[in-house]
């Protein structure tokens, strides 16, 4: 059994330190850590004989053929020559080596005690099962169907644009003293002067400003209160807000533009809507999977405190 990269290198012909013997070392842990996943849904072989899609049996863990042929044809894409018997052989006892070290790595507990072992055979089953849920492919009267039960899901957010003017208060003015101002600046945004005035006038440097742009109120909320985002969706297009209290002061806005929700039409949004029903399917098959397996596990947990 090769031993090293170099020794897998020279069996195949690849040069020491090639692009092409790193691909199929990097090949060569997928598809181990695949297989580890793919073989816990899957029977193992009994008895002498090998089942019809297996190309080998390893302590009764069959390596399916559809994972050699995928492993075959990676590594005829990186020779210029056709593949020849040895380099099938070689193909094979590579996946059997992957599975006896999966094995071996069973054995000595790396599942329990190696965290990043652990994670990526979570993340290989949860892949397996989502997989498995979305071999069969929605109908069109599928798709059609699930769009008319989750319109809401689909239809766009509204945007905002707006313009905020910032009064600190801290070391140099006292929070009544902030509110007063922001107040004064709302009153003269209301009266007609423009912002930039009003801003230069009664307005400080902002920490965090706001972009000049049409915005989700999902982004919104990354730079504002919901109490904030809140009074912009309320307020029409040149409307000014009061005086809203933040963290450090308080903020006066002032609603620029905005666009109302949109609900794009079928034809359009298809392949979004085919998506989300596939990653549903497959959600929804997890969640069942798992469901079978607690049934059938003696799972106990501690009482947790409030």
């Amino acid at each position: 059994m090769p031993n090293t990269a170099e020794d897998l290198e020279t069996s195949t012909g690849a040069p020491t330190g090639s692009p092409t013997a790193t691909r199929w070392l990097a090949l060569g842990a997928a598809l181990g850590l695949a297989a580890a996943a793919w073989g816990l849904l899957q029977p193992h072989a009994e008895g002498g004989g090998l089942p019809s899609d297996a190309v080998a049996s390893v302590n009764g863990t069959a390596i399916r053929a559809a994972d050699y042929e995928r492993a075959v044809s990676a590594l005829s894409q990186d020779r210029r020559e056709p593949l020849d018997l040895d380099d099938r052989r070689f193909v094979l006892d590579r996946l059997v080596d992957e599975e006896l070290l999966v094995q071996r790595g069973v054995e000595l507990g790396l599942l329990r005690h190696d965290r990043k072992v652990r994670g990526d055979l979570v993340a290989a089953m949860i892949e397996a099962v989502v997989t498995e849920a979305q071999h069969t492919a929605p109908t069109p009267d599928d798709v059609r169907r699930f769009y008319d039960e989750n319109r809401d899901y689909f239809v766009r957010p509204g945007r905002l644009r707006a313009l905020q003017l910032w009064v600190g208060a801290g070391e140099t003015r006292s929070e009544p003293e902030a509110r007063a101002r922001a107040e004064r600046a709302a009153e003269r945004l209301r009266a007609g002067e423009t912002f930039a005035s009003v801003s230069s006038a009664l307005g400080d440097v902002a920490l965090a400003p706001l972009p000049d742009a049409l915005l989700p109120a999902t982004k919104l909320r990354e730079y504002l209160s919901p109490a904030a985002v809140t009074a912009l969706q309320a307020m029409q297009v040149g409307g000014v807000s009061d005086a809203i209290p933040a963290s450090g002061g308080y903020r006066v806005l002032v609603l620029v533009d905005r666009e109302d929700d949109q609900s794009p039409g079928f034809e359009e949004l298809e392949s979004q809507i085919r998506s989300e029903l596939l990653r549903r399917s497959g959600d929804r098959a997890l969640r069942s999977y798992l469901d079978e397996l607690r049934g059938r596990a003696d799972v106990r947990t501690a009482e947790l405190e409030p």
